[in-house]
């Protein structure tokens, strides 16, 4: 006879009795699934009120008062929409670099031989005056918040209207 005829656990410590069987069970399975599901609900309710939305896409408006008074032919930025699009964060950083220490003059040259200052006050903000329909829009589509505005004043003057009651 072994020692598995008569149900003893043999082990490093010694010969052990029989294992007890345990029943495996859920206490109160009604509550927590209840629980559960009102949890799952909970936090994946922020979602569904969106479910099946988009936000559409700025299209920043390009015909601002001052970019109507140029001449068709210097209704050119820059550079191309495509690449303002994607890169003029980096081009508006190497600019204040550069500026800032001294690395090259605060005049630009474009490729097609046109020159601007390179500042977002005197040449970008020159043009795109609205900075809430041109900047913010897009800006807040993506949740971005530039920092240049802690420096650079946009030209935009904000009166306070006083109303009679």
């Amino acid at each position: 006879m072994g020692s598995h005829d008569n149900k003893q656990v043999k082990n490093e410590f010694g010969v052990f009795g029989e294992k007890p069987k345990v029943e495996k069970k859920i206490y109160n399975c009604k509550v927590i699934f209840t629980g559960l599901i009102i949890f799952v609900a909970l936090v994946t309710l922020p979602l569904w009120k969106n479910l099946g939305r988009a936000v559409p896409i700025p299209q920043p408006k390009l015909d601002t008062p001052a970019i109507m008074k140029l001449a068709e032919k210097d209704r050119k930025c820059v550079e191309s929409k495509e690449f303002m699009r994607v890169n003029h964060m980096q081009m508006l950083v190497t600019w204040r670099e550069d500026v800032v220490r001294g690395l090259t003059p605060r005049d630009i040259t474009t490729p097609d031989g046109r020159k601007f200052a390179a500042s977002l006050s005197n040449t970008c903000m020159e043009c795109h005056s609205n900075k809430a329909e041109f900047c913010d829009s897009c800006h807040n589509y993506v949740a971005v918040a530039p920092n240049c505005w802690g420096c650079h004043q946009t030209k935009e003057k904000t009166v306070a209207k006083a109303e009679a009651k």
